[in-house]
């Protein structure tokens, strides 16, 4: 996985003219990573409204995984942390 760092040493402003965020250009990039460019708006949503150890928890699952519509299992795992998440803290 590319660091924070390497992706803002990489951004070109000319080229890279409508990614003007850090969150943006995750989004992007987990659009990559899942195979699923035609959804990078929602990536770049879910970046930008997400916390990051859960986007990466889902996205390393994913990652290990040979599924073929890794867009869906992303977003089921995500909502599978989330849910988690929640429980814990109604449970304290």
């Amino acid at each position: 996985m590319k660091s924070i760092k390497k992706i803002l040493e990489n951004f070109d402003p000319m080229e890279d003219k409508y990614i003007s965020r850090e969150f943006q250009s995750y989004g992007i990039y987990l659009s990559e990573q899942l195979d699923d460019y035609k959804h990078r708006g929602l990536y770049i949503k879910l970046a930008q409204t997400t916390h990051r150890s859960i986007l990466e928890k889902a996205l390393s699952y994913v990652s290990d995984s040979s599924a073929k519509n890794k867009g869906a299992l992303f977003m089921w795992k995500l909502q599978e942390l989330t849910k988690t998440k929640s429980k814990a803290l109604n449970s304290k």
